[in-house]
């Protein structure tokens, strides 16, 4: 486990002030401002921690309010909306400064058997013959807006072992693709626990990094690092429907059906190695193109 792995770990390790009120450590990731994983992983950490421990979360529902503070910690509110035989609903409200920044609802279920069909895997090649963040980045240097990008990239997301199958925004500036993209990710390191809750946050906090790439993909656009868009995630929304680890190499199949109006949507399915559809995500965010 690198430096950078244990950090998001220990972000993830909330405080307990009362009973229902959390309190979780911030740092900016890229730029001066809350990342939204963080906040909507910790936000997931904060319900699970109220919740009774054969349940498990099966899906979220979020909104981005306002630009979280990276300089000051966040408190997270918990609201028991409804304890039932089979599910556990809570709401977690994020406050900074007096002012909620993120709000979320989820759902938590005991285990029960039921039908089972799933969509099929699609072909990727094996994540560990693919280039390494640090090995392709710096190929990219000269399309970034400043010469520290890719630094700064490979600090952000230091946690986390992600390999592109597809090229990324800034590999296709100008010259529109299809709007899909492959990613294998998984944690820097083994995770010394089998807590299906630190599981699913870690996801939720990765789920965000790359979501509205196909958005870019579409319109040969690179994203903040290549300064030809402005972006920031509106809504999230996840489901889990079988049980997945983290610390094991997971594909992230993501595409984007639509973009007006000055918002782009993302949609992806998370599969496990072995062919397992782990988990659907769902996010919008505003991708604006600077004005001038």
């Amino acid at each position: 486990m690198n430096d950078a792995l244990s950090d998001l770990l220990g972000l993830l390790d909330l405080e307990r002030i009362e009973e229902d009120l959390f309190r979780g450590a911030s740092r900016s990731v890229l730029v001066p401002r809350v990342f939204g994983g963080q906040v909507a992983a910790q936000a997931l950490a904060a319900a699970g921690r109220t919740v009774p421990a054969d349940r498990v979360a099966h899906s979220l529902h979020a909104y981005f309010l306002r630009t979280g503070d990276a300089g000051a910690p966040i408190v997270y509110s918990v609201d028991r909306i409804r304890d039932g035989r089979s599910f556990t609903t809570r709401q977690v409200v994020a406050v900074q400064h007096g002012r909620p920044v993120f709000h979320l609802t989820a759902s938590f279920q005991a285990y029960e058997e039921g039908l089972d069909h799933q969509a099929v895997m699609p072909a990727a090649p094996d994540p560990e013959t693919l280039a390494t963040a640090a090995e392709s980045l710096p190929a990219y240097r000269a399309a970034f807006r400043t010469p520290d990008t890719v630094e700064r990239l490979l600090e952000a997301r230091g946690a986390v072992d992600l390999r592109y199958v597809t090229t990324p925004p800034w590999g296709s500036v100008g010259a529109p693709v299809e709007p899909r993209s492959l990613v294998w990710f998984r944690t820097a390191g083994k995770v010394e626990t089998d807590d299906a809750l630190l599981h699913t946050c870690l996801v939720t906090y990765v789920s965000d990094m790359t979501l509205l790439d196909p958005v870019l993909l579409a319109h040969g656009r690179g994203g903040w690092a290549v300064g030809d868009v402005v972006g920031a995630s509106l809504d999230h929304a996840m489901w889990f429907h079988r049980p997945l680890r983290a610390d094991e190499w997971l594909l992230y199949d993501q595409e984007s059906p639509s973009a007006a109006a000055g918002r782009g949507l993302g949609q992806a399915r998370v599969w496990t190695r072995d062919g397992r559809l782990a988990a659907t995500v769902v996010q919008e965010g505003v991708v604006r193109v600077p004005r001038g």
